[in-house]
């Protein structure tokens, strides 16, 4: 009979497998021609684009390299991305626990106006974010998209921040008071430690964000290749190379190496904080 069950259990989950496993490959398969066509040439790509490399020569990602500067484009994608990512936690922190601890109207109004700012377009924030920059003379510095950027995911993290510190017991934070803590004492050892899922979820977000941000890198730095964020230099590999589709994707995957490495580290951490909202639930 269990035998039985088990099978009748199996084939009711079969089509979520196959549904899974075709996921799975619409995936894998992009992202093999992809990293495979970085080690390949023209004649390569187009003859056997599945083909496996006839060499893992790294002369694509060489020339990528050098040919749009990319290792200056990188240093300066990871200034803005840290530099915005300490100052987005900085502030959505403290702000996120002002508001999980309060219960007035003012508190909801509050919460109400940052979730206001998913409703803004990207589009429609561009030309006031240009004569703003413009008007505090840090127009073409990386400056300005470091104080812009977190202006721009405080919504999002303080939202996310706001529902874990909400599930945080009360009574974490009064045996603290009783121990004498302070309010800054309570938020450093009691809130932010028992948030670090919600925290990296937040990081892991908001660094996509900043790191693969294009429109504003564009329109705010400029192409100037001192300050280029990678985003805005990778498309220059274009112009350079001209049809040169392995330097171009070598240049793409070397962009996204970054990425793959915060995520590795991160996505523990943001599996977590899945979870446990959806038992919550």
């Amino acid at each position: 009979m269990k035998s039985a069950k088990h099978s009748r259990l199996g084939r009711s989950w079969l089509p979520a497998h196959i549904l899974v496993w075709l996921y799975a490959v619409l995936l894998v398969v992009p992202l093999y021609y992809f990293v495979a066509s970085a080690f390949k040439t023209n004649e390569e790509i187009f003859a056997s684009p599945f083909a496996l490399p006839s060499s893992f020569g790294l002369g694509n990602f060489s020339t990528a390299f050098h040919s749009a500067d990319l290792g200056l484009a990188v240093v300066n994608s990871a200034l803005v991305t840290v530099f915005s990512l300490v100052l987005t936690l900085a502030l959505a922190i403290p702000a996120a626990f002002a508001l999980a601890r309060s219960t007035g109207r003012l508190a909801s109004l509050v919460e109400s106006v940052f979730s206001l700012g998913f409703l803004i377009p990207t589009f429609a924030a561009l030309f006031p974010t240009f004569l703003l920059a413009a008007a505090t003379g840090l127009f073409h510095t990386r400056t300005f998209m470091i104080l812009f950027l977190p202006a721009t995911a405080m919504p999002l993290s303080v939202v996310i921040l706001v529902q874990f510190m909400r599930t945080i017991p009360r009574e974490m934070e009064e045996a603290a008071r009783m121990d004498g803590a302070s309010t800054f004492a309570v938020l450093r050892h009691v809130y932010t430690p028992m948030c670090l899922p919600g925290i990296a979820t937040v990081l892991l977000l908001n660094f996509l964000t900043f790191w693969n941000e294009y429109l504003y890198s564009l329109v705010i730095i400029g192409p100037d290749p001192a300050q280029r964020t990678v985003q805005v230099a990778l498309p220059t590999l274009k112009s350079i190379t001209g049809t040169d589709y392995g330097v171009l994707t070598a240049g793409t995957v070397l962009t996204l190496v970054p990425v793959w490495i915060v995520y590795t580290v991160l996505q523990k951490r943001m599996q977590q904080a899945l979870v446990s909202g959806a038992v919550k639930m």
